[in-house]
């Protein structure tokens, strides 16, 4: 028996990423080396880097497609903090996970308080002033 036979990869195999595997464009490898150096706890499963590659995934992809929508709707081809803002801020359950988050060059959510609008004056002669 040779020396290190039954080590290691079969030769001839090619290497596929655990992300490929899961059918996701998150990389799973550098998201479990994340979770151990970061002590989060003592052992971590096979299974955890798996799952939390695929959440942030898919709010990656769901802030990315309304941030396209809004840029879209203000004619532009290249999404910026802007848009980024103004999709999270319009969707009710991005704005509560990121209630907390400043995005930088953001800018808020246009809105007047409906104190500081104009009050309608009935002009003279109509019904309404007719009534005294």
């Amino acid at each position: 028996m040779a020396a290190g036979a039954g080590r290691g990869k079969a030769v001839g195999k090619k290497a596929t990423s655990r992300s490929s595997k899961a059918g996701l464009q998150f990389p799973v490898g550098r998201i479990a080396r994340f979770l151990k150096s970061g002590k989060y706890a003592e052992r971590v499963g096979a299974g955890a880097p798996v799952y939390l590659a695929a959440v942030l995934e898919y709010l990656a992809a769901e802030v990315l497609e309304l941030a396209g929508n809004a840029a879209r709707d203000n004619k532009k081809n290249r999404i910026v903090p802007r848009h980024i803002q103004l999709a999270v801020r319009n969707d009710e359950e991005l704005s509560k996970l990121l209630g907390h988050v400043t995005i930088a060059n953001g800018g808020v959510l246009p809105n007047i308080h409906t104190v500081l609008l104009p009050t309608k004056k009935s002009a003279p002669g109509s019904k309404d002033s007719a009534e005294v």
